[in-house]
This record gives structure tokens, sequence and C-alpha cells, in this order.
């Protein structure tokens, strides 16, 4: 019961989030942030050593380089992204996608645009409010469902939350598990590659006989140089702080030269970003102060345990993992933060069983991104009804991206070769 006891922040996080959330019937009322405060108070008390000794341990669990990393690269996402929509590049993006999408290919053509776009921004609620628009303007002159272009479009946002270079996600389970990006990136793409040819014949299928083009602005080639620039040098083994930097400088020189945004407003949009990346900030380090709690008085050890105690190897880890990312994601409803609290749990089970970093870490991604594409709460969901003019439940049922993924992630761990996770050096690599 003792042991059982270090877990008990995390419970009282939980309970105080889900309840809270359930008493007033909206889960985005309720600041993830505040619950975590409450969850970190109750381990000060809970917890031997004193006041002195446990704010101690938290300052430096909260301090850890792994969390500064990830909260200088959240600074530098989301003034990069901010930016870029500032100077017309998440447009020319848009627009140059859309361009090649020919007559008669809507649903799919909608589906693939929305991969691109999304894995270009690497973000899923802003691919959402850039392709839903147009979206639901062709379904109300084509008269295909709503619903049905709803969930493509969502579908399609996933796919570059969940393999972008510059999605938090992606960044959250790298260094989590201290894999690099391209690695993580060969591994998830195994899994959603399929996924992808799967749900693109499906809204061939279910599109085949529309006919017309889709309407768009013209291409500006300047404005696309940011984003292009980016992906080429993700793949170009650059660490991420660098790329980003780079992104941003791109953004200025791009966006001074077109004549859309000036020093003022890219230092403007700048703030802007940084600003909207402060509460995950603050719950990144409350979370890694809290973990430092737990982990000091055993609770990950004791967690660990239990989690394996009837793990018979590799793939039951594997499976293990998943399973705790989704239920976190469930409660959370953020699939970031859902690998943030899960990843040292992943990383020790990954020891453990001599996992391959670089699988776990998609592991993780694809299956919080999978969870969170599917909540009737999530933000994805709610953007998207609110844009087509329907109820997130009627979309649920038209998702098939995040079911099929589902899948093909599950074939992944049963078909796929598990442990022997001797990546060299991966602790000492950079992103």
């Amino acid at each position: 019961m003792k042991k059982f006891l270090t877990l008990s922040p995390v419970l009282v996080f939980m309970a105080v989030y889900l309840i809270s959330a359930a008493v007033i019937k909206d889960f985005y009322k309720i600041p993830i942030s505040a619950a975590f405060m409450i969850a970190c108070g109750y381990a000060f008390l809970i917890f031997p050593g004193g006041l002195k000794e446990n704010v101690t341990c938290f300052s430096s669990g909260a301090g850890d380089r792994n969390v500064l990393l990830m909260i200088w690269i959240f600074i530098l996402a989301g003034a990069f992204a901010a930016t870029a929509k500032q100077a017309g590049a998440i447009e020319a993006m848009v627009n140059l996608t859309l361009s090649v999408i020919p007559g008669g290919f809507l649903l799919g053509g909608l589906f693939i645009a929305s991969c691109i776009v999304s894995f270009a921004v690497g973000t899923s609620v802003g691919t959402i409010v850039a392709i839903m628009p147009l979206a639901s303007g062709i379904a109300a002159e084509t008269g295909m469902d709503m619903a049905t272009t709803a969930a493509a479009v969502v579908g399609g946002a996933f796919f570059g939350d969940n393999l972008s270079f510059i999605s938090d996600t992606t960044i959250a389970s790298t260094q989590a598990l201290g894999c690099e990006l391209r690695d993580k990136f060969r591994a998830n793409i195994k899994i959603v590659a399929p996924a992808v040819l799967i749900v693109l014949v499906i809204y061939l299928f279910i599109g085949r006989g529309n006919e017309g083009n889709f309407s768009h602005g013209g291409i500006d080639v300047p404005k696309l140089i940011p984003y292009l620039s980016v992906i080429i040098m993700a793949f170009c083994r650059i660490h991420v702080l660098c790329i980003l930097a780079a992104g941003l400088v791109l953004n200025l020189c791009t966006g001074l030269l077109s004549g859309s945004i000036g020093w003022t407003s890219w230092m403007v949009a700048c703030g802007e970003g940084i600003y909207g990346m402060g509460e995950l900030i603050i719950i990144t380090l409350l979370a890694g102060g809290l973990l430092a709690l737990i982990r000091r008085n055993g609770g990950l050890d004791y967690l660990a345990s239990a989690l394996t105690y009837r793990l018979k190897g590799p793939r039951a880890a594997e499976f293990a993992i998943a399973a705790l990312v989704s239920l976190a994601n469930i409660c959370t409803a953020n699939n970031t933060i859902a690998i943030i609290t899960c990843g040292g749990i992943a990383k020790d089970l990954c020891g453990r069983f001599n996992l391959k970093p670089r699988k776990v870490a998609s592991i993780m991604d694809t299956f919080s991104c999978l969870v969170q594409g599917i909540l009737p709460y999530g933000a994805q969901l709610l953007m998207a009804a609110s844009l087509a003019g329907i109820s997130a439940a009627a979309i649920i049922p038209k998702l098939y991206y995040p079911f099929v993924l589902g899948i093909c992630a599950i074939l992944g761990i049963l078909i796929g070769k598990a442990g022997h996770g001797t990546d060299p050096s991966a602790s000492q690599r950079s992103l």
C-alpha cells in the first residue's frame, strides 16, 4: 500500500481533472496546469523529507536538461508557427497543395492536402483551421456529405501531427526516448504509409463521380521557402533548435521581400507564438517536477514493476506502453501532455526490455495521436465541427484514418521485430 501511495499524485491529478470536467460538462474549461498544481501540492504533503528537500527535488526535476531543452524547442516552435502564418507561408503552402488536386478527386484530394499541410506546419489544429473552411464550401457546392468531408480533413491533419519533424508530439516522444527525429520518422512511416494508402483508396471509392476542381489563390513561390527549408534541414540531421531558428529568419526574410511582414509585426508574431506555448511550458515544468518527486520515492520503479509483472517479453512491453499513453490521452485530451506524462515510464521499459528507442517513440506518438483523433471533446474535432456547422459526434463514424492507423499500429507491434534496441550512442546524439 505504501508503494502504491507513491503514485497517488498521478491519481489525484486525473481525479481532479476528470471530476471537475464532468461536473461542468466541459473538458476545455478545466486548465490542465491547475490540476497539475493541485497534484503537486498533494505530493509535497505526502512525501517525506520536509518542504525544503521536496522543493529542491521538484526544482531539480523541473530544471532537468531534457525538460529545459523541450521548453526551448516549444518556444521556437511557437514563434516559427506564428511568424509563418503572419508572413503568408501557410497560405502559400495551402495554395500549392490545392493547385495540384485534379477534378473528381475531392475527398481523396482533401485528405492528401491535409496530410501535406499538416506535415509542413506540424500542427493538426492549424491544418484544420486552414483547410476546413474551403472543405466545407466544396461540400456545400457539390453535395458531398459534410461529416465525411470534415473527417477527411481531420484524418489528414493527424498525419502531420504524428509524423512531422516540427510537431510537438514528435519532439516530445523523441526527447523522452533519446532518439533522433529521422530515426523515429523511419520507424513511424512503416506504420503510417499503409494506413494512408488504405484510407486514400476508401475516399477515392466514396468520392468517385464527383467533378470539378478546387479554386485557390496564386502560388507565391518565395513564401514556400521557409517550410520547404525546414523539411530539407530535418532530413539532413540538423538539430531541431537550429532548424526552427533558421525557419524564423527565413520567415522574416521572405516576409520582408514580399511586403507581407515587417520587423515590428515579425516581433509581435514571435511574442504571440511564444505566449501561445505558455501553458504547455508550465505543464512541462510541473510534470517534470512531479515526476522527480515520484521517482525519488520509488513510484516509477513500482509502476514499472507493476506493468511488467506479467509481461513476458518485449512485444508485451510495447503493448503496455501503447495502452499507457492511450489511457493518459483519454484523461488529458492532449496527446503531447500524454507523451510527456508517460515518457519516463516508457524509457524505463525501453531499457528493461531492450526495446528500440525509435520504435517506442513511434508507438507513443502514433497511439496518442490516434486516440486524440477520435475524442469528441478533443480540440481538433471540436474545431472541425464548429467550422463545418455539424456536431463532433457526426464526424467520428467517418474518421477512417485514426481507426485504420490503430489497426496498422497494432499489427506493427504484433508482426514487427521487438527488442534489440541498441541504438549506438542514442543518449549522446542530438535531435
